[in-house]
């Protein structure tokens, strides 16, 4: 196959170490995840320890990036876990990853429009003393995520680097704050002790500590762009130091303001407003409502982010005949793919009506459970990419690396994040915060399962009945996200 526009553009591109450390940490949205996701977490899993779980998390990925960086350089436009696994594992499990992937970012692109709908609400409910509704706020963002979404791709990398250091800015400051007035109990490191990775809450802490980790997975896009193999190996180091660092402090910070013993009912207490509460009491009201913006531009951002991730995954499948033909369609004006948007915006605004009909807590039960599912549906990508990359180097030779990078590194990961999943999948519970024995415990780990192997037997069934499809999976969307809508009408 011959390379894409795409694949010869990046080839020509040279990026440094400083650059991909900007555009991975930039993919993790800081203040979406501290103040929202890890202020719920606190909250569902019922345990301060948090800020070790992102330590723990930064480990365990890092391992992973060994392999997955180092496969990188052997895969075609790389960038999506469904071909690397494709390519490691078979056709068929890259089908059923691919179902997964476009499944879990679809639940994560609701929660997002969910909690900025929340985020939105409460900011003008503090400014204005009014009462405004939760989902007028998060309807104007689907809409505004859906015209972005059919425009070209290209952002403003100066407006978001200048967000980007803003938002860590206020994070920083607020941290400052915490430790220099800290709560009841001190300054305390009580939060991280080891001790609370062997309760029951350890899997939904990990889980809900691999959330700030999923942007993770665009260090592969750059990879072709990098200088050398070295780079995006030092940039991957130091993007991990970066953000298990800053989520660990951040929330350590959170649980010194509260005292480890009382942050949970703090979080139960004011959930996704925990941050700014915290600030407010110590801080200028200007410099938290500085924060509350910038959480909302970060919220939608991590939006159009992940909307165009689940527009082009849709793209991909459909091309490659996986999914739907009409998933192809794209617009003759600027390429976006007009049909994947459309799909990610219905379903975003599904995902919101359906929590106002039914009076759900969008904050707990569309932006939290939402983040959470789509993350548990991420590991298993992560997981099966890891056993992927051991398949691939296994069955491909000459390839010039060690056994460290392609089967040691790779077969370490593999086993770090398959116990990550099962202690994940037997908390479940746990972080959906539902009773004990409660049949969403099971239901939402099994209906994922379920997703990869329907996804998987359509591989197969593929493999049988057209063998030409069947060949085409695990191209990759960046491989044809930028086709013209003329070489598309003629595939």
């Amino acid at each position: 196959m011959p390379p894409s526009k795409v694949s010869a553009t990046l080839a020509g591109s040279r990026m440094g170490v400083l650059s991909i450390v900007f555009f991975t940490v930039a993919a993790g949205a800081p203040a979406t995840i501290v103040g929202g996701v890890a202020a719920n977490g606190f909250a569902v899993t019922a345990a301060p320890g948090l800020p070790l779980g992102y330590l723990v998390m930064a480990l365990v990925v890092g391992v992973f990036a060994i392999g997955y960086v180092t496969m990188s350089r052997h895969v075609d436009n790389a960038g999506a876990f469904y071909a690397y696994i494709a390519k490691g594992l078979g056709r068929a499990a890259g089908a059923g990853a691919g179902a997964v992937a476009v499944v879990s970012y679809l639940l994560i692109l609701g929660g997002l429009v969910g909690g900025f709908g929340v985020g939105a609400a409460d900011f003008a409910r503090r400014l204005t003393g009014t009462d405004p509704t939760w989902w007028w706020y998060s309807a104007a963002a689907i809409a505004l995520v859906a015209a972005l979404g059919l425009q070209r791709i290209d952002v403003n990398g100066r407006v978001l680097a200048l967000l980007l250091l803003a938002e860590v800015t206020a994070l920083v400051v607020y941290d400052v704050a915490f430790v220099a007035a800290p709560g009841p109990e001190g300054l305390t490191f009580g939060a991280l002790d080891p001790s609370v990775l062997l309760t029951g809450s350890a899997g939904a802490i990990l889980l809900v500590a691999f959330t700030g980790f999923i942007g993770f997975a665009n260090l592969t896009v750059l990879a072709r762009e990098a200088r050398d193999p070295r780079t995006v190996i030092h940039a991957a180091a130091i993007s991990l130091l970066v953000i298990g660092g800053l989520f660990s402090a951040s929330t350590w910070a959170m649980t010194v303001a509260t005292g480890p013993g009382s942050v949970v009912a703090a979080a139960d207490r004011d959930s996704t407003r925990l941050l700014f509460a915290l600030a407010a009491q110590r801080l200028p009201a200007t410099l938290v409502d500085v924060g509350n913006v910038l959480y909302l531009t970060s919220m939608f951002a991590a939006a159009l982010a992940f909307h165009h991730v689940c527009a082009r995954y849709l793209f991909s499948l459909g091309l490659e005949g996986v999914g739907a033909r009409w998933w192809v369609r794209t617009s003759a004006r600027t390429g976006a793919p007009v049909a994947g948007s459309l799909v990610a915006t219905a379903v975003s605004a599904a995902a919101v009506a359906v929590t106002a009909l039914l009076e759900l807590d969008p904050a707990v039960h569309l932006f939290f459970w939402g983040a959470t599912t789509g993350a548990l549906g991420v590991l298993l990508l992560v997981l099966l990419t890891s056993v992927a990359v051991v398949g691939f180097f296994r069955r491909t030779g000459g390839h010039g690396h060690g056994a460290w990078p392609t089967t040691i590194a790779p077969a370490l990961a593999a086993a770090l994040l398959a116990l990550v999943l099962v202690t994940a999948v037997l908390s479940y519970r746990t972080t959906l915060g539902v009773a004990p024995g409660h049949a969403l415990g099971w239901v939402v780990p099994s209906g994922l399962a379920g997703v990869f192997a329907v996804g998987s037997a359509w591989g197969m069934l593929l493999k049988r009945a057209k063998p030409e499809v069947y060949a085409r999976i695990g191209a990759g969307a960046r491989a044809t996200v930028m086709r013209s809508p003329e070489v598309l009408a003629r595939r």
